[in-house]
């Protein structure tokens, strides 16, 4: 009895360190007073500000951009790059896998200013929209891949060899019979790739130009000036739409396996 009290409360302290922080925050974002030390009545006027703040609203929407168009094409790119690597034997394998798993044992700084000496040095590229968009989807390509290729280890070649010999075209085969096996797989490493770009900063930071913001590269320079409110009620949205998404997929996830075990039956 002890033992499971001692771990309820060990529990609990690690979920009140998680997300107390949070918790705070989205009270700020109601808070009527620019200090974070006295509450001033509740208001929604940091939200109506967040809105008709230009500079907020810009950052915002190539944040969105730049998350949601490097993980489609690092998605593509990798799920590509995934299927070739369990096509090879196992020796290229082990070496595709090593190169694979460097982008993420390096410090996101070292990515970040080798992509600027590529792009300015390099290729003579003027950095802006475009090289933001490239870097992030290199630095996406190792979580689709490794998302991935688990799911395709566990598919059956047979299957898919079959219906080549029935006559179905690759490409058709598989649709038919890769495709629903390495969905769930391919969808994770969508999610993570567009977690991990919408969340970089470093990166960002060496390949934009002038004139390209992203909100952490616009949050980074507020820093300087101090936090404004409405970056409290801008955390809160984003951590909203992150929770909502969670919530879809577990429901979802739970409604398939739900519909398998009533056809088992």
């Amino acid at each position: 009895m002890v033992k499971k009290t001692a771990e309820r409360i060990y529990l609990g302290l690690i979920f009140l360190f998680l997300y107390l922080p949070i918790v705070v925050l989205i009270v700020l974002s109601f808070n009527d007073s620019k200090t974070r030390v006295q509450w001033g009545g509740f208001t929604l006027k940091w939200y109506q500000n967040l809105f008709d703040n230009s500079m907020i609203t810009n950052a915002f929407g190539t944040t969105i951009f730049i998350t949601l168009a490097s993980a489609l094409l690092a998605t593509v790119l990798g799920t590509l790059a995934a299927i070739g690597i369990h096509a090879m034997r196992a020796k290229n394998q082990a070496i595709m896998l090593g190169a694979t798993n460097i982008p993420l044992l390096n410090a996101d700084i070292v990515t970040g200013l080798s992509m600027m000496l590529l792009f300015v040095r390099f290729m003579d590229l003027e950095l802006g929209m475009a090289t933001v968009l490239i870097a992030h989807i290199t630095f996406n390509l190792p979580y689709v891949i490794l998302n991935v290729l688990p799911k395709l280890k566990q598919c059956n070649q047979n299957t898919y060899e079959a219906a080549l010999d029935l006559g179905a075209t690759p490409l058709y085969a598989f649709f038919k019979i890769i495709w629903p096996q390495i969905r769930a797989g391919v969808f994770s490493g969508f999610l993570m790739a567009m977690t991990m770009s919408m969340d970089d900063f470093s990166i960002t930071y060496f390949t934009k130009g002038a004139g390209v913001n992203t909100l952490s590269t616009m949050i980074y320079t507020q820093m300087k000036r101090g936090v404004i409110p409405e970056m409290y009620a801008l955390s809160t949205i984003l951590f909203l739409i992150a929770l909502l998404l969670l919530l879809a997929m577990n429901f979802g996830s739970s409604r398939k396996e739900k519909m398998k075990m009533r056809e088992r039956i």
